[in-house]
């Protein structure tokens, strides 16, 4: 069996010790937003970085056939538990974003990048992952800490390596017709760790056809 890296057992860590699902039971609030748009019609979603399965497990509660992963086992686990409990089913899997990919033909109508703050190659890696297997018409929707935000170190990290810019996100995406890209300041309700005024990006495109 091989032995989970360094970033698995640290987020196993936090996930064993918590006793509460540290963002939250709620879906995250950009998410809901970009689903409630007029032209939005996605049947099927990957959640990449999914935790604890709020997401994944709201997706599927409005009829998204839904595949989900996160590199915490514990996190995974606890995501099945809460897929039972709202009676939903969620393809999930434990798997590192660094080596992670994709099966060949492999596609999905929306992939999610929600607070993924992972160094830059891990983001790049997982951007270009989520863009190659996006349907036509597909979304891509991300949101996540702005690097603005190392300097309110009550939430998220303060290391620059692990935060966000839309230049990143646009270079990264270059086949993908942005909807959105907006960078600011938010108020968030999302558990104990993600509350209170965040500097954020927010970034849906889509994939032409």
């Amino acid at each position: 069996m091989t032995k989970p890296s360094s970033a698995a057992q640290r987020w196993d860590a936090r996930y064993a010790a918590s006793d509460e699902p540290p963002f939250g039971t709620a879906p995250n609030e950009y998410l809901r937003m970009v689903t409630a748009r007029s032209d939005f019609d996605a049947r099927s979603a990957l959640c990449l970085a999914d935790g604890d399965g709020r997401n994944g497990a709201w997706l599927a509660r409005q009829g998204l056939t839904v595949t989900a992963l996160d590199i915490s086992a514990v996190a995974t686990e606890r995501a099945l538990a809460f897929d039972r409990d709202n009676a939903v089913a969620v393809k999930r899997l434990t798997a590192d974003l660094d080596s992670w990919s994709a099966k060949p033909a492999e596609t999905w109508d929306l992939i999610t990048l929600l607070y993924l703050q992972a160094p830059t190659g891990t983001r790049l890696r997982a951007l270009d992952q989520a863009a190659a297997a996006l349907a036509p018409g597909g979304w891509l929707v991300v949101e996540a800490f702005a690097k603005a935000q190392a300097a309110q170190p009550t939430m998220g990290p303060d290391n620059p390596d692990l935060l966000y810019d839309l230049s990143e996100l646009r270079a990264a995406t270059p086949g993908l017709t942005v909807v959105e890209a907006l960078e600011g300041e938010v108020h968030l309700e999302e558990g104990r760790r993600h509350r209170g005024i965040a500097q954020v990006v927010r970034f849906a495109a889509r994939r032409p056809g």
